[in-house]
């Protein structure tokens, strides 16, 4: 567990509404073939899976994920993806092996822990993190927004 503060970044990226689970698999697929095909997916690459809603307190169908890639400020998008700021804020970072297992019971156990270390959990969007080197080796980082 590690506290981070994120840059501003600009992101390219691709969303999809509905229950998080495989789907949020496939649109992270659709970025990073976007991103192959443009030469942008390389070991430089930084790659965010961004959930929007509460699974606690947002119906399944309305659950909002991006699958975003960090791209220059002077990159020229197509119609194929959106476009968007990140606007850097203060995150625990968790880094863990990369499967749906380890992710679900980090999810489990990553807020009480948080608590427990004396943090606030900000009500913002919670970040998967991801770069080249790291998918290669199994592993991904989720970031929790805190105050």
């Amino acid at each position: 567990m590690n506290v981070e503060v994120f840059p501003n970044f600009r992101l390219a990226y691709v969303r999809i509404i509905g229950k998080y689970g495989i789907e949020n698999k496939e649109t992270m697929e659709k970025i990073k073939e976007w991103a192959r095909k443009r030469q942008l997916y390389n070991e430089d690459a930084i790659i965010f899976g961004i959930i929007y809603d509460n699974t606690e307190t947002t119906p399944p169908e309305k659950c909002r994920y991006d699958a975003c890639i960090v791209i220059h400020k002077d990159y020229k998008i197509d119609n194929n993806v959106e476009e968007r700021e990140f606007i850097g804020e203060k995150f625990v970072v968790f880094k863990i092996i990369h499967t749906v297992d380890e992710i679900q019971k980090t999810y489990m156990e990553i807020f009480p822990k948080i608590i427990k270390e004396g943090f606030k959990i900000a009500n913002k969007p919670i970040v998967e993190r991801y770069s080249v080197k790291m998918i290669e080796n199994g592993f991904c980082e989720i970031c929790i927004p805190i105050e």
